[in-house]
């Protein structure tokens, strides 16, 4: 796809404020984490100017969250936060990127969308006093992640509702999951203080997912979602909730956002890895979950081209800086 570049690569700063969009956008069959591609309204176009609107991410026809949603704004220009360096230097200067998710089946995670008319189910929850109670809209047959964390996401299509679960498993006519949460995403309303989600941080897990219809589309307008090992004992909005017992203050909390250095040069990259790497400077990524370091998530699909990826594990965690954080709650 990089041959389908219609501008040439930007660089450092210039790359940040001035994203002109890839001209990606292919007549192909872009998955959708399971299910047939749904158009991305306006998913191509390019940062509004003063006065004018800015377009949205969109997921299965819905507007994922208000414009002054913490997923949608633009971070580029906010200051760095005094830590930043002993962030970073916790979470590895030396490590690098890595896309978790591909052409594997068995990478990344899935999503689906569902009528309005679909059926709710029962649902139970092991932690029950921290999930949003059932009914849910989850079909049976709901694609769940593979691996340790067994995620579903469903996107109600009419309503705009994002119902999604951890640690899912199907006991018929309903779903015993870990936790459960339900995002409206037509609010900014966030989950209260001190509860988790389905991810760790108390944070929906779709929207901060690359997915590759946004990518052919040659522009993500949203913040992502990636891990670290390390955690400290605290979180930071939009995140509501920590997971872990460790004090250590240069740990960072959940829901710590990080962005792509104005300074690092981008021209080297093209076609996805370029797209996702602009998001990263414009938009940047949530600190979501407890798992490897730097490893930023996608959703499950067939049709990744991991050649087209493997770029972005050349790009170091001393590329990344830290946005000024909020109040740290601990």
């Amino acid at each position: 796809m990089s041959s389908r570049s219609t501008c040439p690569p930007p660089s450092g700063a210039s790359a940040i404020r001035a994203l002109v969009p890839l001209g990606l956008a292919l007549a192909l069959g872009a998955g959708c984490g399971g299910e047939g591609a749904s158009p991305a309204a306006d998913a191509g176009t390019p940062a509004a100017s003063a006065g004018t609107v800015r377009a949205l991410p969109t997921i299965a026809g819905c507007t994922v969250f208000p414009a002054d949603n913490p997923w949608n704004r633009d971070v580029s220009g906010d200051p760095v936060d005094p830590r930043s360096d002993a962030y970073i230097a916790r979470i590895g200067a030396s490590a690098f990127l890595h896309p978790d998710f591909g052409r594997d089946p068995t990478y990344g995670i899935p999503w689906t969308s569902v009528p309005g008319t679909q059926p709710r189910v029962p649902m139970s929850f092991d932690y029950d006093d921290e999930s949003d109670p059932g009914p849910y809209p989850i079909p049976p047959d709901a694609p769940v992640e593979a691996g340790g964390d067994r995620h579903i996401l469903v996107v109600d299509r009419e309503a705009c509702r994002l119902y999604e679960t951890f640690d899912s498993r199907y006991v018929g006519p309903g779903w015993r999951c870990g936790s459960g949460a339900i995002f409206d995403l037509r609010s900014n309303a966030l989950r209260p203080d001190g509860w988790t989600s389905a991810d760790a941080a108390g944070l929906p897990i779709l929207p901060g997912l690359v997915r590759r219809e946004e990518v052919l589309a040659g522009e993500i307008l949203h913040a992502l979602r990636f891990t670290v090992r390390r955690t400290q004992r605290a979180y930071v909005s939009p995140a509501t909730h920590f997971a872990s017992s460790d004090t250590d203050p240069d740990l960072p909390p959940m829901g710590m956002r990080v962005r792509l250095k104005a300074s690092y040069d981008l021209s080297r990259f093209s076609g996805p890895a370029r797209v996702i790497l602009t998001a990263l400077a414009r938009y940047g990524m949530f600190v979501a979950d407890n798992g490897s370091d730097w490893f930023v998530s996608g959703e499950t699909n067939t049709a990744w081209n991991d050649d087209e990826l493997e770029p972005l594990k050349t790009v170091p965690g001393s590329a990344f800086e830290v946005v000024r954080l909020g109040e740290i709650r601990r």
